[in-house]
Parts: C-alpha cells; structure tokens; sequence
C-alpha cells in the first residue's frame, strides 16, 4: 500500500509540473501576440488596399476614374491617357521611415505593417506631373525667392534645391497643409511629426486657403474607400484647437 501511495504522489507531482509548463507557454504565447497586435496598425473599416501598389490601382479606378487636375501645377489629366503624370505623397515617405525607424523605403514594406499603411493611406496621395514630383523630392515646404516657373508658365510651382524647400501655389496651399497635419495627427504614435517651423507655416497655409467644395467630396469618397476621414477638411477650426493644447508644438 506504501508503494501504491508513493507512485500516486509522483503522478501527481509530475501532473503539477506539465500543468505549470502549460501554463507559461500559453502565457508567453499570448504575450507574443500581444505584442504582434500593438506592434500593427488597425484594420480600417472598408479598406482594400494593403500596400502602396494597391493603392496606386484604387488611386486611379476610384479616387480619380476619369479624369482631373495635378495637385502643385493644376494640369488637367484624363486618367485613362495619364503619361507623364504619377502619384505623389504629400507628407514624405522618407520622413515616415524616420519616424519609425524601419530603415530604407523597400526594408520597411518588408518589415513593417505601419509603413504600408502609411505609404497607401489615400489622404497623403494626390496627382502630379512627374517632372514636379521628381523636383519637389521630399524638401519641405516653405517660400522660395523669386518667381521663375521652371515647369512652364502655368505651373506656379518652385523649388530651392540648395535650401531643400519647395513652394506650392496660394491655390493649393490649404490642401497641402491639410494633408500634412492629417498625417501627423494620424500617425502621431508612429513617429510622424512636424517641426515648429514647418507647422506654423502649414498653419498659415491652412487659414488662408479653407477647404474647397471639390476637397470635400474628395473627403466623401476616400471615407467610402478608406474608411477615415481628414478632420481638418470637415473642421478647419479643429487645428486652432490642437494648437491651444500645445498638440504641435515640439
């Protein structure tokens, strides 16, 4: 009887110690998920695209379908014969990479979620002329001496290479700076930001030049697609707001 109680001690012990193995393994497995979770980006309701060159298929058969003007020169497109026109981020990659510090722009589509999402987010992407794309780079915004117009008489568009600045016309100014502080009040926990100098500039920007009827509706449908919308479109007034809470100021 002494030996029967013995074995079921050990039984018993041994059970304990699998129980226990079990238990921090499910544990740390659960904390790994954890972790995954925080480390991606929420899904957005009613969007399909996941990556930059889905984005770019959306962009064209949705966005704009038949045809429309560039962004910084408003040169008229048709969509369907667009050589010479491309798509380009507002708020610059090269900054969001910064911001996350996921590396070069191809490592971080291959190591980071928060990136492809940020790299499609339909807000930050408007059409240009390829040729003011290229030119534009990812300098920031500002004012640039002179009115020599590089990209023909009716671009209005500079660029100072010497001071990395690019200078857009009056016309588009509110919806650059919209773009922009979209991007950095969105991707806020991501790293994305503005200086203090570039923010009060866009700030100007953004009162002198409100929200126009075809921003709007543009608003309407990247909500339809994307899920979001850019509160600074539908509330100009929101961004006083943040400014009176210290939200840009670094």
């Amino acid at each position: 009887m002494r030996s029967v109680s013995v074995i079921v001690k050990r039984v018993a012990v041994v059970a304990l110690m699998l129980a226990a193995v079990w238990f921090f393994e499910s544990y740390e497995s659960a904390s790994e998920q954890g972790t995954r979770a925080a480390n991606s980006p929420p899904q957005q309701v009613g969007a399909k695209q996941r990556n930059y060159d889905q984005a770019r298929k959306v962009f064209w058969r949705n966005l704009y379908p038949r045809d429309g003007v560039t962004l910084y020169c408003q040169a008229p497109f048709e969509t369907d014969e667009r050589a010479g026109f491309n798509v380009e981020h507002v708020f610059p990659m090269s900054w969001a990479t910064s911001g996350l510090k996921c590396g070069k722009r191809k490592q971080c589509r291959a190591s980071s979620a928060w990136f492809n999402q940020i790299e499609s987010d339909l807000h930050n992407l408007y059409p240009a002329r390829s040729d003011v794309n290229q030119a534009r780079s990812s300098y920031r915004f500002g004012e640039v001496k002179g009115e020599v117009r590089r990209y023909g008489e009716t671009c209005d568009f500079e660029v100072d290479e010497r001071a990395r600045v690019a200078e857009p016309t009056p016309a588009v100014r509110g919806e650059v700076a919209r773009a922009m502080f979209y991007m950095a009040f969105e991707y806020r926990d991501q790293g994305l930001m503005l200086f203090d100098k570039q923010a009060k500039l866009l700030q100007q920007w953004h009162r002198a030049d409100p929200p126009s009827a075809a921003e709007r509706r543009r608003n309407d449908i990247i909500e339809k697609l994307q899920g979001n919308r850019n509160p600074f479109i539908d509330r100009p007034e929101y961004l006083d707001e943040l400014y009176r809470q210290g939200y840009f100021s670094q």
